[in-house]
């Protein structure tokens, strides 16, 4: 949800900000604790207007213990994830925001895509393995295409353009190149030892989940240098960006203490977690009764709920000209599931012993590889407006309905045929 150097989102908030005061020596702890608990809860309820779908939390729960309708579970445990959701965001900008830039950064990286990480973890432990890959890869065109295009929209509705930070996104778009071709890289060796005549079966699985355990591994380390260049070596680079969150202090970190922002993300995760249980198990009969497909639910719907807070929170700043932070937020939050989300999941599948890779179907890997070019393409002249918003807006609705139609039965080789040709 947040962006990964520990940039602040900003919520709209219902009540006027309100410093945390702690307090005074000569009231009773007993009198003030009671009153202090209730005031943050309160202030912390009211942080965001999308709060008021929290009463779905309970009534998920409730669906999902009593076995009722899949359909019903599934309906308001998803709605009910988005209001956790921006808890989790606010309650993980306001512990960034106390903690300095390098450990603000390091928290977000770690809480900023919790709601993707907490369903994906629970799709892995059932062995949902298509639910774990859509909706990693969901996440991230969710935030490259849909968050992007929103905030080019909203930014570039008043004004002629928008200018940014060209190096900062160039460097940024760079990284998801890489990203993009270690799914690539994975879906190509399959075809080629596939149909290559000489390897097949086990061994085939075998050399691609070595490729993908070894490619994980890489990523996890190119994320760490991200971070250290973006926090440290050349945090530079990105002083507009830094100038834009001191505009923005004032309005965050100043309604929960140290303690009562861990207490929230404890809290709102174990939530999280058991909407996301009742979610996942419901897909099945989801995908049987409706007739959609686990790649549809995994790579649109699911994102959309994880990406909601932040989508708002992006809006919210490009609105207001603030194009960098707007930018770091959708691209930095995609980083994080591409370099850091995915390729530890790949690791927690090898402890668990599940068979989760890099290999992606074809379909998806190009479908990824284009959307990358084209963002690539539309941020390389440091410049945006309200077209271009437009543009990724459009390209994300034409990859929506694609996966509409796309079986889930349908063959992951996309580039057998060619590969086979190739060497014949």
């Amino acid at each position: 949800m947040a962006a990964s150097n520990g940039a602040p989102n900003e919520h709209t908030s219902l009540l006027p900000s309100r410093e945390y005061v702690e307090p005074r020596d000569d009231e009773s702890r007993w009198k003030s604790w009671p009153k202090h608990v209730l005031r943050t809860t309160y202030a912390t309820l009211t942080s965001s207007y999308v709060n008021v779908f929290l009463v779905f939390v309970p009534l998920g729960i409730v669906a999902g213990a009593l076995h009722w309708s899949p359909t019903a579970v599934f309906i308001l445990n998803f709605i009910a994830i988005i209001p956790l959701a921006a808890l989790l965001s606010f309650a993980t900008e306001e512990l960034s925001a106390k903690l300095g830039q390098t450990l603000g950064g390091l928290c977000n990286a770690t809480f900023g895509n919790a709601v993707e990480l907490i369903v994906s973890i629970v799709a892995l432990k059932n062995n949902q393995i298509r639910i774990v890959q859509a909706s990693m890869l969901g996440s991230i065109l969710s935030n490259m295409l849909l968050v992007l295009g929103c905030c080019f929209l909203a930014g570039g509705w008043g004004a002629q353009e928008r200018e940014f930070n060209s190096t900062v996104a160039s460097t940024m778009s760079s990284l998801m190149a890489v990203a993009s071709a270690s799914l690539i890289i994975p879906a190509t060796l399959y075809a080629a030892m596939d149909n290559g005549g000489k390897h097949g079966g086990n061994d085939t699985e075998h050399n691609i989940q070595l490729l993908s355990r070894g490619t994980s591994v890489i990523l996890l380390i190119l994320y760490i240098l991200y971070l250290y260049f973006q926090l440290k070596s050349h945090h530079a680079l990105f002083a507009d960006l830094e100038s834009q969150e001191d505009n923005s202090e004032s309005e965050d970190g100043n309604i929960l203490s140290p303690v009562a922002a861990g207490v929230a993300l404890v809290l709102v995760t174990i939530l999280v977690s058991v909407c996301a249980d009742y979610l996942v198990e419901s897909i099945d009969s989801i995908v049987q009764t409706g007739h959609i497909g686990k790649t549809f639910i995994g790579l649109i719907l699911i994102p959309i709920v994880g990406n909601a807070a932040e989508h708002v929170t992006a809006v919210v700043v490009a609105s207001k000209g603030k194009m960098d932070l707007a930018i770091n937020v959708a691209i930095g939050s995609s980083l994080q599931i591409a370099l850091f989300v995915t390729p530890a999941l790949v690791i927690l599948g090898w402890i668990l012993g599940k068979n989760m890779t890099l290999h992606f179907q074809g379909f998806e890997t190009v479908v990824f590889f284009l959307s990358v070019l084209v963002v690539n393409y539309l941020i390389q002249d440091g410049k945006s407006n309200y077209l271009e918003g437009c543009m990724c807006l459009g390209t994300y609705a034409i990859i929506a309905l694609a996966f509409y139609v796309y079986p889930d039965d349908a063959s992951s080789d996309l580039t057998g045929n060619f590969v086979a040709s190739f060497f014949r």
